[in-house]
């Protein structure tokens, strides 16, 4: 009987563990109002907190914010969706890219926005990453793991263009 009740006591007091996804983690933190909102706009929120696996490289408001007035408000008009979206996918990989996964130097990915390229640079100050307008934005925080993947924070909003020059 002893036995009994102590593997049912055991019984209940485990739980299974689980992590919160890239979009329950973002909605969490303040920092990322501004793009949870898009990503709300856009319709992603569903895929992003999907299986995955995921990288996002996640802007901060501040980062939004240092777009030219009225470009946020602007892109999340709903006749805008389609540009919103391109440029949300353009912050997602398709793997799941810890900070130690990106290899050391200048190298192209290939973001989920697939005719576009990002060029990531690993090196001794940190991991910085050109867009399509050839401005770096900078991973201020690396490795946020979410149970989809992971979220690495930048401090620009990472716009497509023409293919940033790697090497």
């Amino acid at each position: 009987m002893k036995m009994k009740l102590a593997l049912a006591a055991l019984a209940m007091s485990t739980t299974i563990a689980h992590a919160d996804n890239i979009v329950e983690i973002a909605a969490a933190d303040e920092r990322f109002s501004t793009l949870v909102a898009a990503v709300t706009a856009a319709g992603l929120a569903e895929t992003l907190s999907g299986p995955g696996p995921f990288t996002v490289f996640a802007p901060v408001n501040d980062a939004f914010a240092a777009l030219p007035a009225g470009t946020v408000d602007t892109l999340l008009l709903p006749e805008n969706k389609g540009q919103l979206t391109d440029i949300l996918l353009y912050h997602v990989d398709d793997r799941n890219l810890p900070a130690a996964a990106i290899p050391a130097g200048s190298n192209y990915f290939k973001p989920l926005l697939t005719s576009q390229r990002l060029c990531i640079t690993a090196g001794a100050s940190g991991v910085t990453i050109a867009d399509g307008t050839g401005e770096v934005a900078n991973v201020i925080i690396a490795d946020i793991v979410a149970d989809n993947g992971v979220i690495h924070v930048i401090d620009k909003v990472l716009l497509p263009g023409t293919r940033p020059a790697c090497h």
